[in-house]
């Protein structure tokens, strides 16, 4: 009898993948769509274009897994293995405090800008359109990649240095999320530009700001999220900065998570889900919205539903959401006036102020900078859902608020910038799970804050300092991170832990505005340094018992299995007991 014939998972996924395919009557997958296809699927770009003189045309297919996917270039493999041997060999020295002064000038140079819609008209066909918004990608990219665009480089990044500045760094490659973008701009008439208090300099594109204030003419308000994550001194130094910069647009402080006195040094696994009504924020979002809006729309109903949450805060309760305001919240993230479902796409309608009477809110922003985390704080419940991985939203949803305001959820888009690969890593930008060499980020954070005390790590061997290898080595020794193997020290993995502690805000990394330094004391007596720690003081759990202590994260939540790194049972927080912890003077409990 004849053996049989190996027949892997992966041909398996594809046999599956054609049944039902065949099932819904599409096209035959073409020569791209073998088992060693990631997705399966042909690209978009040669779904209209025929194999040969004659053939059919066929349509686009209506699923394609990797439409909406995250498509960021990256550096090539001289300097990958280039940063490698830095990695290994160049030692640390910590820099000093005016290091973590962050000029936007150097992030966004002047001439840097980002891929805009062409003009179009309701008499153009979607087919028209499509052809049009490719063909003014494509010729962005090449400008771009050309060197029209001043300090311009090859897409997606080069093989520059780290801390080099005159290189375009990674940024998004995919058309169909730049799409997102345009549809949310247009339909939008307040844009809530999210921007992480920690790096509000890579989170703020100039260019995007001027497009919306000066050629859409539409309302910008910026967001400085996770305000919790960094002192009330440099919170209120960004605002200011930040309000010289842009004078059309107003800045309010916001987080989902108020803590009044996050203890020093490595910060604590904070328990997941649960008490949206302790946002700091939401009421300062609705007055500079109604300072925009001029009464032309009738915003009552928000403050009454402000009033209402923060009544039962007070009596430490969650509010109750109201069944017409559910229903319309879960039916309206289908809006997408592109026909997402039937894979055409359809022009969206000509964009009108207030639209019956209905005030729409755009969040947009970098990935992981905590646009959905906003919107779910000001629904007052889990609404869209959210990760620390960046690219958890794919696609635009709207949710209404009230009968009279709406929201509108955009994906993140990383913009073509300057700033340092390793700064786009530390700021949760670039996925941590996708980095072929993170020991360059572990590298400069540890110029600038002393991570081997932090972390409780081991000297290394070698009495002349650390590298940043030595750090990932004695964090895998520490942790037990073994390859399976050879049982060796599994330092890519232990690297990839370091970054993960930055992106969940346990190490901060908070940059400053340029400056600071100088004027540290008179930023640390401001008044509004007061009021921004007394808000966040009035939201802690602690102050208004809406919530037992610890409850909440400190950043966007993180869903089972996103992040690419298993949860370990003995970092779930415990529940509290009065039995004294043997184990203490090992230290254990810090990480």
């Amino acid at each position: 009898m004849p053996r049989k014939r190996p027949f892997s998972a992966k041909r398996k996924k594809q046999q599956l993948r054609d049944r039902r395919e065949r099932k819904r009557g599409d096209a035959p997958t073409g020569p791209d769509s073998g088992p060693g296809s990631r997705s399966g699927s042909r690209e978009r770009g040669n779904d209209v274009v025929p194999v040969e003189t004659g053939d059919p045309v066929h349509p686009p297919r209506r699923h394609d897994p990797g439409r909406f996917r995250l498509q960021l270039g990256g550096p090539r493999a001289e300097a990958l293995a280039r940063r490698r041997r830095r990695a290994q060999e160049e030692l640390l020295e910590l820099l000093p405090e005016t290091a973590l002064e962050l000029d936007p000038d150097t992030i966004y140079g002047p001439g840097l800008d980002f891929p805009r819609r062409p003009p179009w008209s309701f008499a153009m066909s979607p087919e028209e359109l499509r052809v049009r918004e490719e063909a003014a990608f494509s010729t962005f990219l090449r400008a771009l990649r050309e060197g029209q665009c001043p300090g311009g480089a090859e897409e997606g990044g080069t093989d520059g240095d780290d801390d080099g500045g005159g290189d375009v760094a990674p940024f998004e490659h995919n058309l169909e999320t730049w799409r997102q973008l345009w549809r949310v701009l247009e339909m939008s008439d307040i844009i809530l530009l999210i921007t992480d208090a920690r790096h509000p300099a890579l989170n703020v594109p100039p260019a995007l700001a001027t497009h919306v204030t000066r050629e859409l003419g539409k309302g910008l308000i910026l967001i400085l999220n996770k305000v919790d994550l960094t002192s009330p001194a440099v919170a209120t130094a960004w605002s200011h900065l930040l309000r010289r910069r842009f004078p059309a647009a107003r800045v309010v402080p916001f987080t989902s998570a108020p803590r009044r006195n996050p203890v020093p040094g490595l910060q604590r696994r904070q328990k997941r889900g649960g008490g949206w009504s302790r946002a700091v924020g939401p009421r300062q979002l609705l007055e500079a919205c109604e300072s925009i809006v001029g009464g032309e729309v009738d915003l009552s109903s928000w403050r009454a539903r402000l009033d209402r949450a923060e009544e039962a805060a007070a009596r430490g309760e969650e509010e109750e959401e109201e069944e017409e305001e559910q229903q319309e919240g879960a039916g309206d993230s289908g809006e997408a006036e592109d026909g997402d479902g039937d894979g055409v796409m359809v022009a969206p309608r000509q964009w009108e102020r207030y639209r019956h009477g209905v005030l729409t809110l755009g969040c947009v922003g970098l990935p992981n900078a905590g646009k959905s985390s906003v919107l779910n704080a000001l629904v007052g419940r889990s609404a869209v859902s959210v990760s620390r991985a960046p690219g958890r939203t794919r696609y635009f949803q709207t949710h209404f608020l009230t009968p009279r305001v709406r929201l509108c959820d955009c994906p993140g888009l990383v913009f073509p910038s300057r700033a340092p690969p390793a700064l786009q890593v530390l700021a949760g930008v670039y996925p941590i799970s996708q980095l072929q060499e993170p020991y360059s980020a572990v590298g400069y954070l540890a110029s600038r804050i002393l991570l081997p005390p932090l972390l409780q790590l081991r000297p290394p061997s070698v009495a002349a300092g650390w590298t940043a290898w030595d750090i990932c080595e004695a964090w895998a020794e520490k942790r037990g991170y073994k390859t399976a193997k050879a049982a060796r020290n599994d330092v890519y993995r232990a690297a990839n832990s370091i970054l993960r502690l930055v992106a969940e805000g346990r190490l901060r990394l908070c940059l400053r505005p340029p400056g600071y330094a100088a004027q540290k004391d008179l930023w640390e007596q401001h008044p509004e340094t007061a009021a921004l720690a007394a808000l966040q003081e009035q939201g802690d759990p602690g102050v208004r018992g809406s919530a037992p202590p610890g409850e909440g994260s400190t950043s966007e939540e993180e869903e089972e299995g996103e992040s690419g790194e298993e949860v370990e049972p003995g970092e779930a927080t415990p529940p509290a007991s009065t039995a004294p912890n043997p184990f203490a003077l090992l230290g254990e409990d810090e990480c």
